[in-house]
């Protein structure tokens, strides 16, 4: 009987097999990933790839830097030297505090100009992706650098009070402080510091704006308006973020995008950044970030210890604002641990957001656009290891090929209109076409002069 039954079972899967199997895919995804990222052509490929390649070991010499810097303050005592002044002069220890993070702040930043300059503006037009001049960089720099002067001070300032009231327990309650500061400048950022660097104004009317309002409204997002900034002042690339926490969380877009990309691309891009508010991709990130915080607050603690021992440096103990410079210095060791990490968390997020906007906007190869406009400077097929410690967002190769793979099995489904896969024909990014060598130009004759009180014409410089 057992066996009957089983031949029973057998016969009657092969006979409903066929119910089972998925409908044929209109298209190959594989070839329509490489037809997409072919568009690139050899010459784009190289320069994106050098392009992010340079970032690895800038962010290595970075950290080298960040250590010599805070070796260097160590050895030369500048900062006990601060230190012990204020405990002179001004006596009350918060103002101790601040008044070395505020020394330490300052003098680590001019010294490490010279690279920030490179890595900011030299490096940046080296590579055609900034429209700033010198004057204009500086001026933001500055901006920048007033900011963390002042707010960075006041919060190692808490900090420190919280090392010298909790002591063996600092880096938990630390830990709590430096969270809820991330929030509050979160909040703040859309309302009070966006606008120091951008101006936003609402997009302007139209088909375009009303699909992405139905997009936000249809998925719980309290949209009336689409905000879009002048990204352009900073660079050609393309970008939309969400920004703000809580009430002032703000979903905006660049004008760049809105001048390079599709329409297509643009809800794309617009479906994506719904996704991160409706995920609460804000919240998921501050408690992700909380558990690195942590572990790098609990590091130095018990490093710190071994290290200043005996008051190695004139370091008193761990609530001692001279030893500044060390915590920093271990900080920037630990993060060559922790970035990856923090890098992980955050590529999962985008991954969510990726999945998320396929599904909203419905607009793949407007997605698979927007991928293959980003690898302006991105790395579009790192190998795995590469990903996995230097990429905060999926690989272009990943997400044009999840693109293809989501638009293929939509059509066989029958849920999205046939249409081939890969580009449209003779499409070209356009950061690629904007390179190619235009053709001579036939000589034209002499214009007329025009009549008097002519008005000039729109192409007129």
């Amino acid at each position: 009987m057992r066996l009957s039954g089983l031949a029973a079972f057998a016969a009657a899967i092969a006979i409903a097999g066929p119910a089972f199997a998925t409908a044929p895919l209109p298209f190959d995804p594989e070839q329509a990933t490489r037809a997409w990222l072919d568009t690139m052509g050899a010459e784009a490929t190289a320069r994106s790839d050098a392009y992010f390649e340079g970032g690895y070991i800038i962010g290595f010499a970075g950290t080298i830097l960040s250590v010599l810097v805070a070796g260097l303050l160590l050895v030369l005592g500048w900062a006990r030297g601060v230190r012990s002044w204020l405990e002179r002069t001004v006596k009350w220890f918060p103002l101790v505090a601040f008044g070395t993070s505020f020394f330490y702040i300052l003098v680590s930043t001019l010294i490490t100009f010279p690279f920030s300059y490179y890595v900011g503006f030299v490096r940046e037009h080296r590579y055609d992706l900034s429209t700033q001049t010198l004057p204009q960089w500086l001026g933001e720099q500055g901006i920048g650098f007033a900011m963390a002067l002042i707010v960075g001070s006041l919060f190692l300032t808490v900090l420190y009070v919280i090392v010298r009231i909790a002591k063996n327990t600092w880096w938990v309650w630390g830990s709590v402080v430096t969270i809820a500061f991330a929030a509050f400048i979160s909040m703040l950022f859309p309302v009070f510091i966006a606008p120091m660097f951008n101006t936003y104004t609402p997009m302007e009317r139209g088909e375009l704006r009303d699909s992405i309002l139905a997009m936000a409204q249809a998925n719980g997002v309290p949209a009336t308006d689409v905000m879009v900034y002048d990204r352009s002042r900073q660079t050609s690339s393309i970008s939309a973020n969400v920004s703000g926490f809580g009430p002032t969380t703000r979903i905006s877009l660049a004008d760049t995008l809105l001048e390079r990309g599709s329409p297509e691309a643009v809800r794309a891009v617009m479906g994506h950044e719904i996704g991160h508010y409706v995920l609460r991709h804000n919240i998921s990130g501050l408690l992700l970030n909380a558990m690195i915080i942590l572990f790098s607050f609990a590091s130095v603690h018990f490093l710190f210890r071994a290290l200043a021992k005996n008051e190695r440096w004139g370091i008193r103990d761990i609530a001692d604002p001279a030893g500044l410079p060390l915590i920093m210095g271990l900080l920037a060791v630990i993060g060559l641990v922790t970035s990856p990490m923090q890098r992980n968390l955050t590529r999962f997020n985008e991954l969510q957001a990726d999945m998320f906007g396929l599904n909203a906007a419905r607009e793949p190869d407007g997605f698979a656009e927007a991928a293959i406009l980003l690898s302006e400077y991105r790395k579009m097929e790192p190998s795995p290891i590469e990903e996995i410690i230097f990429y905060t967002h999926p690989s272009g190769w990943n997400r044009v090929h999840n693109a293809m793979v989501w638009k293929a099995h939509e059509i066989a489904a029958g849920r999205h209109p046939a249409s081939a896969g890969g580009p449209p024909p003779s499409w070209i990014p356009d950061f690629v076409r904007n390179r190619q060598a235009p053709a001579e130009p036939a000589p034209t004759p002499a214009p007329e002069a025009p009549p008097a009180n002519a008005e000039p014409s729109p192409a007129a410089p």
